[in-house]
């Protein structure tokens, strides 16, 4: 049993990666309904938290279906993270995780996100300061270092350990990368492996199909699996992955009906939590992987990319649904995710 602190999570749990303008409740809820074990909420700038900014504390909303859940805060500022733990652990999440890992440019240049990996020591007082601030298990995820000359991993994991953190979750990149090139999941392996570290070590990475989740924890041993972009527009990954852990088989895909079941689910819950006009607005990234592999989807895209009544929005589902009844449709892992990379903090 993987265990944080006091939170069981299972033989092998499956995380669902906290991704900007993607890891909201609504989408949470379909990848919870999906076999997701734990989940984050999109990261929260700490610095958004201390001024009140609205868009930061609307980030905060969690609800027990979600659990369990951990709300995901970055900064470079000592005081601000300090302040922003107090203001979660308010919010009542199951744990706190802080993001040193996010290398978009207008994150690192503030020496939060992945650019803390720059400076080992100011990332140790950090966690120090945010571990000090609640009585939330603090969790981190991070990457292998800033570039290759600094893949400093083995090192971070023991000192982050050492001063309170109770698991990490390491994306199997530098900074430097980005997204580009393959994760390179040697390190996390060195890190689980190393006798010194006893907290859970999840990988993160390039997981995008049952098989390569399986060929990750046979070859590195990590505790658990950390899924990012592939469950965008596929929440079904969760259950698939764990069927052929325990079988060796893959499940059917979902059919149309379910592919369109659960977009009309996450429609309905994008409107309520944000309200029509934002909720509508934000659900158009997410129908291309929902609808992926369909013939001459193209025309049916254009209508749920571009109306902006609800009526007809669920109109237009239903015709898809009518349109593809019967369609056979092949598994997905063999084709990216048509989303922006940055979004993937």
């Amino acid at each position: 049993m993987v265990k944080i602190e006091n939170i069981e999570l299972g033989e092998f749990p499956l995380l669902l990666a906290p991704m900007e303008d993607v890891s909201d409740p609504p989408f949470r809820a379909v990848c919870k309904q999906n076999g997701a074990d734990l989940m984050y909420t999109e990261f929260i700038s700490s610095d958004g938290l201390v001024r009140d900014a609205d868009k930061s504390l609307k980030k905060l909303d969690i609800y027990e279906e979600e659990r369990p859940i951990g709300i995901q805060i970055f900064g470079g500022d000592l005081e601000s993270m300090s302040v922003s733990a107090e203001i979660v652990e308010r919010a009542n999440p199951n744990l706190l995780d802080i993001n040193y890992g996010c290398p978009v440019m207008k994150v690192v240049c503030k020496m939060a996100g992945a650019g803390i990996l720059q400076d080992v020591p100011k990332m140790v007082k950090l966690t120090q300061a945010v571990v000090n601030s609640t009585r939330l298990p603090v969790t981190v995820k991070t990457r292998l270092g800033w570039d290759d000359k600094t893949k400093n991993i083995a090192e971070v994991a023991e000192r982050l350990q050492d001063i309170g953190i109770k698991a990490i979750s390491i994306h199997g990149r530098t900074r430097i990368q980005m997204y580009k090139g393959n994760a390179d999941w040697t390190l996390i392996g060195e890190v689980k492996n190393n006798p010194r570290i006893k907290i859970p070590v999840f990988g993160n990475g390039d997981v995008n199909s049952p098989q390569k989740a399986l060929e990750m924890k046979n070859r590195y041993g990590v505790d658990g699996i950390m899924i990012g972009r592939a469950a965008i527009g596929y929440p079904w990954i969760f259950n698939e992955v764990k069927y052929y852990l325990k079988t060796g088989m893959l499940l059917p895909p979902p059919s149309v009906l379910q592919r369109v079941n659960t977009a009309k689910e996450h429609l309905r819950r994008s409107v309520e939590w944000k309200g029509q006009k934002l909720g509508i607005l934000e659900m158009r990234r997410h129908y291309t992987n929902y609808f992926r592999g369909f013939p001459n989807i193209k025309p049916y895209r254009s209508q749920l990319v571009t109306l902006e009544d609800l009526t007809e929005l669920y109109n237009t589902l239903d015709q898809i649904a009518a349109a593809y009844d019967g369609l056979e449709m092949p598994h997905p892992y063999a084709e990216p995710a048509a989303f922006s990379n940055e979004n993937a903090c």
